[in-house]
């Protein structure tokens, strides 16, 4: 399984579901586990939360970012 593809795959569900949302916030290796639907190493779980949680918070300021862009 290539980790990027899954980081890929995970932010863009995440991103729209507010369930898992919560769950990753909580508990991120087990909702990354239950999001790919299968079994995979922690460590390997681990790299692959460490990029969902960079690229959903790149976003985040991103979005902060244009919302500031607006104001001026």
């Amino acid at each position: 399984m290539d980790i990027k593809e899954s980081i890929e795959k995970a932010v863009a569900t995440i991103a729209q579901d507010k369930a898992l949302q919560e769950q990753f916030k909580t508990d991120p290796v087990e909702a990354v586990q239950k999001l790919l639907g299968v079994e995979l190493p922690v460590d390997v779980l681990e790299k692959i939360v460490a990029g969902v949680k960079a690229q959903l918070t790149a976003g985040q300021l991103a979005g902060a970012a244009d919302a500031l862009k607006k104001l001026f």
